[in-house]
């Protein structure tokens, strides 16, 4: 079988593959893979930031998927050939203490799918029993491969959040997880601004708009004064960074109100500031990684109920065959959230 792989540590270097078709081990299913979606993190292993630097090359990347089981493994019980399902991609070991007490997104051992081991953009997967989630009756396929990050979304927003009905949001960022979390933070009762900059002008922010959200373009507009119009010149009582920026963290300092709170869901790296003004106005600051179990369970209502809109955010014009377009397009800014059908790999 083929897949497309990360072949040097250099930029780009995205390369078809041969692969042997995996065997799956007795608490295994075998996945035939239909979609899977293009997240940041597989294009900073595109652009090959440090973050990536472990990983053992080549390897296939991709880990936002779904496809059907066409074998299982012997010890495998709660899954039958022919179900479909989703991946939950961040595979703890079960054994350390953040397993122990239903913290597994931040387990101490974790490997992630597509990083630490062969993914998804590949026609087969062998997935344990335990890393499955089963995909409910009535969804798309191709919506179904973003339940991964509409999870995230969702863990930042209803676990993670304290956004109520009425609340003034702000979600910095109009990348996928950022108008999934605007989305989600909408259906929770909040009053959604999402903001950008000038790359986000030509695909993302009027993606937003489609999508029913109200936009600022930090970079072209009068952004302080904007926001003083839209909280009565109190601040946004929740700020949802998902830039991924430095200039994020700071950025929603000087927008949330005071006793408002700030969740981080972008990583940004390093960033310099003063945190004084975070303690004197009592801002809480949260973090938000992952998700887990009852994120996905949650990431599937949303979509089924339609809060999620996957028919507008979902973009397939992108085909693996000639992945750099699909990865340089993304990395403009000029489209959000790629899907690809990784049934053309076997052609």
């Amino acid at each position: 079988m083929r897949g497309l792989a990360k072949v040097s540590r250099t930029n780009g270097a995205m390369e078809l593959v041969d692969r042997e078709r995996p065997k799956p081990d007795p608490n295994e299913a075998l996945v035939e893979v239909e979609y899977a979606g293009l997240c940041g993190s597989d294009a900073g292993i595109y652009e090959f930031e440090s973050a990536f630097e472990r990983m053992e090359l080549p390897t296939v990347i991709g880990h936002e998927y779904t496809g059907r089981i066409v074998e299982t493994g012997e010890d495998v019980s709660a899954f039958s050939v022919g179900d479909r399902v989703v991946e939950r991609p961040i595979r703890g070991c079960g054994e350390c203490y953040q397993c122990s007490i239903g913290e597994e997104n931040v387990c101490q051992n974790a490997v992630i799918t597509g990083v630490d081991h062969d993914g998804a953009y590949e026609q087969f997967i062998a997935v344990p029993e335990r890393a499955l989630h089963p995909v409910p009756e009535g969804v798309d396929p191709m919506h179904a491969a973003v339940v991964e990050p509409t999870s995230i979304g969702a863990r930042a927003v209803i676990e993670n959040s304290r956004v109520s009905p009425g609340d003034r949001v702000l979600v910095e960022g109009p990348g996928p997880i950022g108008l999934l979390t605007a989305q989600i933070a909408r259906a929770q009762g909040g009053t959604v601004v999402v903001s950008g900059v000038d790359q986000d002008g030509t695909y993302r922010l009027p993606l937003a708009e489609r999508l029913g959200l109200e936009t600022i373009n930090v970079q072209s507009e009068a952004f302080e004064e904007r926001c003083n119009e839209l909280t009565d010149h109190v601040g946004f009582d929740v700020v949802f960074d998902t830039t991924g920026h430095p200039s994020g963290l700071p950025s929603a300092v000087d927008t949330v109100r005071k006793g408002g709170q700030i969740v981080l869901v972008g990583q940004t790296g390093e960033t310099t500031m003063p945190y004084s003004p975070l303690v004197r106005s009592e801002i809480d600051l949260q973090c938000s990684y992952a998700s887990m179990y009852e994120d996905f369970e949650r990431a599937f209502r949303l979509i089924r109920s339609g809060d999620v809109d996957c028919e507008t955010f979902v973009d397939d014009r992108f085909s693996l065959l000639d992945a750099d377009d699909a990865f340089e397009t993304f990395l403009a800014g000029e489209t959000c959230k790629p899907v690809f059908d990784v049934s053309q790999l076997a052609e």
